[in-house]
C-alpha cells in the first residue's frame, strides 16, 4: 500500500488549501481513511477521517466547520479541503489508511503517506 500526499505550500490566514492523498497497492473499500497532522514540538493529532464504503466523516473539534474531508473512488484519492485557515493549523499533514475502522487513534491506521508541509502565515 503506498499513500501519497500532495497540495501542501505556504497561504495566508484565512486562506484556502486543498490536500489530496493518491492511494494504491489495495482495495480501499474496507478501509478508513484520515488525515493526521504534526506541528513542531507537538504530538501527531487527528485531523479527518472518512470511511471509504459509504463516505461517513468525522472531524477534530479544531477543524469542524472549516476543514472537509472527502473521496474520490474511481481515482483512489482522499482530498482535505481546508478553509479559513489559521496559523495554529501549520504542520506536517499525513494521510493514513487503515481498516480498522474510522477514528483519532494513531493506532487504528497501519499505513502512512509522507507528509505535506502546510504552513500558514499571519
Amino acid at each position: 500500500v503506498q499513500l501519497q500526499a500532495s497540495g501542501g505550500g505556504l497561504v495566508q490566514a484565512g486562506g484556502s488549501l486543498k490536500l489530496s492523498c493518491a492511494a494504491s497497492g489495495s482495495t480501499f473499500i474496507g478501509y478508513a481513511m484520515a488525515w493526521f497532522r504534526q506541528a513542531p514540538g507537538k504530538e501527531r493529532e487527528f485531523v479527518a477521517g472518512i470511511k471509504w464504503i459509504d463516505a461517513s466523516a468525522d472531524y477534530a473539534d479544531s477543524v469542524k466547520g472549516r476543514f472537509t474531508i472527502s473521496r474520490h473512488n474511481a481515482k483512489n484519492t482522499v482530498y482535505l479541503e481546508m478553509s479559513s485557515l489559521k496559523v495554529a493549523d501549520t504542520a506536517v499533514y499525513y494521510c493514513a489508511a487503515g481498516p480498522a475502522g474510522l477514528g483519532p487513534r494513531i493506532s487504528s491506521y497501519m499505513y502512512w503517506g509522507r507528509g505535506t508541509q502546510v504552513t500558514v502565515s499571519s
